[in-house]
Formats: structure tokens, C-alpha cells, sequence
């Protein structure tokens, strides 16, 4: 059977764990999901491992204090160019920090694409964390493909092609890797609209 990349965007954390909590309950290995969620409004209080200290941009992987049991337990903090600071847990944080915290090639954009997703939606999801959100991410056959995707629509997932068409509409071309990360006001102001739906 062939592996395919299931992925969704949610707007806040909570509606991402919710999936993740969701597809553990549904039999999904916590092997074979992914989550990165942006953490440039210090949202997740991460302890780093090796010092002991709270980690920031450019910090090892630590713990997020209070991560829960299965995915959520062996969640940590790492950098990405463009993104800035995330949290981040899974088989997808093996791509994105194998070259050095946040130096993986073609940071989460190129670990997307190399997973499987197309770039037009790659695109899109790393923008999405740029601007607050949070995506998750499966690895599944093509058998269990639309179980996943129907666990993870459930749960508020945003949906992909019409939260890039807002995003064109305001102007926006691609995700840069070069770009400034988010400041945390604009994170904010990102979440609000979001919510509102503009």
C-alpha cells in the first residue's frame, strides 16, 4: 500500500491537540503524527533539556511543560527560518531539525514537500504556522487516508484552499523562508482576524 501525507491547519493549539488526542483514540500511532504550532508569543513554556533554562529561537529540543501523554508528551522548541519559534513533536521534526535546530534544507516548507505534500499546499500550511496557526500531519496508508482526513476536518481544521485564496487576496504571493518571522503582536492581530473569519 502506498504511504500517503494527510495535513491539516487549525487556528488555535487546542483544536490541533483535539485532533491529535482524537487520532490516538481512533488507533493512529503517535509514530506516525506530526505537529508543529508557532511559539513566538511564548505561548508553551518549554524547558530546555540540556541547561535546564527556558528555551527560545534557536533553542535544543525541550519540553513543553504540561504536554500531556502519547505525541503531546515529546513535544519541543526549536527554530525555523521564516516561521521563528514553534513547538513542535513527531516524525516531521526528525526533517526539520536533522541538519541543526531550524537549519534543516528548505526548513518546514521543504520538509512538507518532502513528505508529500504538494508546494502549492505546502506553501499555504507554512504560512499559516508564520502567522499563529498550528498543522498536523500523517503518515498513513491509502487505505486509512480518508478516516484520518475526516478525524482531523472534524475537529475545526481550516480549510486549505480557501484560507490561501484569503491570504492571495491580501496580497500574499508564497511563504519566504526569508521573510521576518511574525512579532507576537502580529500573531495576535493574525489570530483575531482569523476568528472573525476575514
Amino acid at each position: 500500500m502506498a504511504i500517503q501525507t494527510v495535513s491539516h491547519l487549525f487556528d488555535t493549539y487546542e483544536q490541533a491537540a483535539r485532533a491529535v488526542a482524537d487520532l490516538e483514540a481512533a488507533g493512529v500511532p503517535h509514530s506516525e503524527i506530526s505537529l508543529v504550532a508557532n511559539n513566538v508569543d511564548d505561548r508553551h513554556v518549554v524547558t530546555n533539556t540540556t541547561t535546564g533554562g527556558n528555551a527560545g529561537t534557536g533553542a535544543s529540543l525541550g519540553t513543553v511543560l504540561g504536554g500531556g501523554a502519547g505525541l503531546l508528551a515529546g513535544i519541543g522548541a526549536l527554530a525555523i527560518p521564516g516561521v521563528g519559534p514553534i513547538v513542535a513533536a513527531g516524525w516531521l521534526v526528525a526533517t526539520l531539525a536533522g541538519a541543526g535546530v531550524g537549519a534543516a534544507a528548505g526548513g518546514l516548507l521543504g520538509s512538507l514537500t518532502g513528505a508529500g505534500v504538494t508546494e502549492s499546499d505546502a506553501h499555504v500550511y507554512a504560512e499559516g504556522v508564520r502567522r499563529g496557526g498550528t498543522l498536523v500531519t500523517v503518515r498513513t496508508d491509502s487505505m486509512q487516508a480518508a478516516r484520518i482526513d475526516a478525524i482531523m476536518s472534524g475537529t475545526g481544521a481550516v480549510n486549505i484552499r480557501e484560507r490561501g485564496a484569503a491570504y492571495r487576496a491580501a496580497g500574499w504571493d508564497k511563504f519566504d523562508p526569508a521573510a521576518p518571522a511574525y512579532t507576537p503582536t502580529e500573531v495576535e492581530a493574525e489570530r483575531l482576524r482569523m476568528r472573525a473569519g476575514i
